[in-house]
Parts: structure tokens; C-alpha cells; sequence
């Protein structure tokens, strides 16, 4: 890592607190082999110091271009002295950061900030999305908020946003918002995004059974009869690797974070947005210390999601 580079909170806001710092930092992870144009993709561009932005040398509309052209932040009069320590923040605080946090640290209001939160979880959502989860694979679903004209039931989740996640045991997580917790809908993800040599470990539930068999192996703990634990009665496979332990506590575990952030720092969350708070906390537990991964990597991860993803206001909100 070079020296100067921040690793700490302070040190980023020290940091990107100077413009052509900003400028040489996200140069490097925007483009690490080079300036290149981002029209036509030639390497043969200049910077104009007056601009501060860059100009290819090929004849074509839009030679001039800086460094928020095609990203989450082109269009924003929000300068990099402020986006880059706010994405620092959303990449690190485990429990998440509110849209009212970051106005008042960055003197913006809170409807800026929370368009901005937005737009950096959409760069999040893509690097969560992408190939399949393989080895032990744990899944289950959990109920959150309140669907929009649904009143209040005791038990259950009939009324409450339904969430499946599926976590890779020492990897990463990925998580859906569905419409409610059917074997049409979950069957699909399941096979989707796990590879079918995986194994598989769920809870006792029938939404599982049939997608289960198409894998590895299916063990399930059974919740209903007060089992969180089992071990499984030959500890090794045939080739020596030790058999897993059947368990959900892992997925549990992440349900846990989600929650906590969901109910402590965001207090509210809409079913229409759902899905980008998910792609959040995706985003930070498939990139969580436990994986070797500390604070400035976790932040220029981030920030490697943020080509080619528009989002606007309008369709933010709605």
C-alpha cells in the first residue's frame, strides 16, 4: 500500500480534503493501467490543469471529460472532497450510517445525503452479484418492516417484507427481497447463485426440500424441535476434508447485523428501497475483516463498482 494512503476515518477526511488528491486516487482505481477516454477508450488524452479534466486527442463530441463521467457521480455538484470520505463511511460502519449523520458531517442536507447513500449502494449492488456461491451454503429467510397496506398480525411474517439470504461459510452473502416466502420463489435463487457440488444447509422448512436434492448434500437443522446444532455422525468424506457441521448460525449471524442496522440507524426503510439496504450490508459482510479485507481496501472495492451506474433522483425515489 502506498505511503499516505489514508487507513483511518480522520486520515480520509485529512486526505481527500485536497482536490488533486482525489483526483490521483480515483484515477488509480478508475483506471489502473491509465487514463483512457471514456467515449471511444483511447489512451492518448491530456489533462488541462485550468479544467481539471481530461481531453482525448480523436475528433469526437464529448473529448473533454473528468472523472464523474459514466459513474454514480456524474451530474453531481457534490464535490469528491465530500463523496469519497462518505463512501469511506457507508464501506466501514458495520451497523451502516443514516442520511442525517452524513448531512450534518459534510454540511449538506439530508435529502442530499440521502441521495448520495444511494447511489453508493448501487455500485455496492454490483460487486455482489456477480458468479455463483459454492462450498457450505447456508440459506434461510427473515421477515422485516411492514408491507404497505398490510395491517399488523400476531406471528408470522405475512404482513412484513420477506427477505431469503443465502451465505457462503467463510465467503460472502447474497441477499433478496421477495414478495413473500413460496418454493416458486425461492427455488429459483437457490439455483441461481449456488453451484450445484455446494452443500447445502437450511432449517427444517418444506421450502427447501425439493431444490435441496439438486445439490451435493441437503442437511437441515431442525428449529422446531430446539436444534441449532448437529454433528454429523462421520466427522471426514472419503478424502479426508472434514465433513461440515450442520448449522444455520451463520446466515442467523448476518440476520443479526442486518437487523441491527435496519432497527438502530435506519429505523425506516420503505419496501421499494429494500433492496439497495440489502446490497449494503451484502457488500460489507462479503468484504468483512474475517476475510483479510480492512478499511481502505473495503473503500476502493466500493469505489471500483461505480462505472457505468446511473441513478437519478427521481428515479431513486420512486
Amino acid at each position: 500500500m502506498e505511503a499516505g494512503i489514508p487507513r483511518t476515518l480522520i486520515d480520509a477526511v485529512r486526505f481527500f480534503k485536497n482536490p488533486n488528491r482525489c483526483r490521483e486516487f480515483m484515477a488509480m482505481i478508475r483506471w489502473p493501467d491509465g487514463v483512457k477516454c471514456p467515449t471511444c477508450g483511447s489512451d492518448k488524452v491530456g489533462f488541462l490543469t485550468n479544467q481539471n479534466r481530461w481531453q482525448c486527442s480523436s475528433k469526437h463530441p464529448k473529448r473533454q471529460f473528468s472523472l464523474k463521467v459514466g459513474t454514480i457521480f456524474e451530474d453531481s455538484p457534490i464535490g469528491l472532497d465530500k463523496w469519497l470520505p462518505t463512501v469511506w463511511m457507508i464501506a466501514n460502519m458495520k451497523n451502516g450510517v443514516s442520511s442525517h449523520e452524513i448531512g450534518r458531517a459534510l454540511g449538506v442536507t439530508q435529502k442530499t445525503a440521502w441521495f448520495m447513500l444511494h447511489r453508493i449502494r448501487l455500485a455496492m449492488q454490483a460487486l455482489v452479484s456477480g458468479g455463483k456461491l459454492g462450498g457450505t451454503v447456508e440459506v434461510d429467510e427473515t421477515y422485516i418492516g411492514r408491507l404497505k397496506g398490510q395491517p399488523k398480525r400476531r406471528g408470522g411474517g405475512t404482513h412484513k417484507n420477506t427477505v431469503v439470504t443465502l451465505v457462503e461459510r467463510g465467503g460472502g452473502a447474497r441477499s433478496f427481497h421477495i414478495y413473500n416466502a413460496t418454493i416458486a420463489n425461492i427455488a429459483p435463487i437457490v439455483r441461481e447463485n449456488i453451484r450445484r457440488e455446494s452443500g447445502l444447509m437450511t432449517d427444517e422448512s418444506n421450502l427447501y426440500r425439493e431444490v435441496g436434492s439438486e445439490f451435493e448434500s441437503h442437511d437441515a437443522v431442525n428449529h422446531g424441535e430446539e436444534e441449532y446444532v448437529r454433528y454429523p455422525n462421520v466427522v471426514s468424506f472419503p478424502d479426508g476434508e472434514p465433513r461440515p457441521v450442520i448449522t444455520t448460525n451463520t446466515v442467523e449471524g448476518f440476520y443479526s447485523i442486518f437487523k441491527r442496522g435496519m432497527k438502530g440507524i435506519y429505523q425506516h426503510c420503505s419496501e421499494k428501497h429494500l433492496h439497495r439496504y440489502l446490497s449494503e450490508f451484502d457488500f460489507r459482510y462479503s468484504n468483512r475483516i474475517a476475510l483479510g479485507v480492512n478499511d481502505i481496501e473495503r473503500a476502493e472495492r466500493a469505489l471500483k463498482g461505480i462505472v457505468g451506474k446511473r441513478l437519478t433522483y427521481r428515479t431513486a425515489r420512486h
